[in-house]
């Protein structure tokens, strides 16, 4: 059994800057990677940025250059920096663990971006 603890959402203006944390915790083996999807309403479930074990990252279009994902291997925890916010930020963040078992997802973490 995997835990995932999100914490970190919140309320921003447009052009701030949140972080989000994600700690895992259970019966953890062989970890791929960790990451983020994020879901707005009445959209589908996204990609915004994961990272493998061995360092390399993976990050949506729409948020290059503005979110960076690192990882603390010795916590398990996955980290997303957010900065410039805009609006269309403003979803549910899930946080995702890989392993050579499947997938463990999140309970999810509100951002919300005003203009």
């Amino acid at each position: 059994q995997v835990q995932l603890v999100e914490s970190g959402g919140g309320l921003v203006q447009a052009g701030g800057s949140l972080r989000l944390s994600c700690a895992a915790s259970g019966s953890i083996f062989s970890i791929t990677a960790m990451g983020w999807h994020r879901q707005a309403p009445g959209k589908q479930r996204e990609l915004v940025a994961l990272i493998a074990s061995g360092g390399r990252t993976n990050y949506a279009d729409s948020v290059k250059g503005r979110f960076t994902i690192s990882r603390d291997n010795a916590k398990n925890t996955v980290y997303l920096q957010m900065n410039s916010l805009k609006p269309e930020d403003t979803a549910v963040y899930y946080c995702r663990l890989i392993t050579g078992s499947g997938n463990s997802w999140g309970q999810g973490t509100q951002v919300t971006v005003s203009s």
